[in-house]
């Protein structure tokens, strides 16, 4: 049986700082297979959420590098596992940025690309959350409080995570 518990916020932004200029040696560091944003993304989503989904294929997990979902570290799988999931671990649902909070993922297009392709992490929000109060910690382009405003945006989407299952 499955029990919704809340997905730790905190957590998930304190390995983001932790993590975001450096590379936690129990994962694999895809900055030169692809990038590394999502496996960054999803390091921190776990640390807030304590349980990944061990469903082979459609699951969420990372084992090794070699042993892993593509939603660990793909930016389109993560965003679909995240909005599908009905199982064990985060779930979450696409919202507007006016709903963002710390330990959220949001995915990017910036200029000069046709599709999602970066997934950085809420650290923090001044305020009423805009891409001018949105700051955020990432890998590929390492960093740790940057402003969303400074990518240059064409289009994002976020997602705020709702919770959490686990088994009990």
């Amino acid at each position: 049986m499955l029990q919704v518990t809340e997905y730790d916020r905190a957590a998930a932004v304190e390995y983001a700082h932790r993590w975001a200029y450096g590379r936690n040696p129990r994962y694999l560091d895809f900055s030169n297979l692809g990038g590394d944003c999502t496996n960054f993304a999803s390091q921190c989503v776990y640390a807030g959420a304590g349980v990944m989904n061990e469903t082979p294929v459609y699951g969420w997990f990372y084992r090794s590098g070699n042993d892993r979902t593509a939603s660990w570290t793909g930016v389109k799988y993560f965003y679909a596992f995240l909005i599908r999931n009905l199982g064990e671990g985060p779930f979450a649902v696409e919202t507007s940025l006016s709903q963002i909070e710390p330990g959220d993922p949001i995915q990017i297009i910036t200029a000069g690309n046709t599709a999602y392709h970066h997934t950085p992490i809420v650290v923090r929000v001044d305020g009423t959350p805009t891409i001018d109060t949105v700051y955020v910690a990432a890998h590929s382009n390492d960093c740790d409080c940057r402003p969303l405003s400074s990518y240059k945006l064409r289009m994002m989407r976020c997602l705020h995570i709702e919770g959490v299952r686990k088994q009990i």
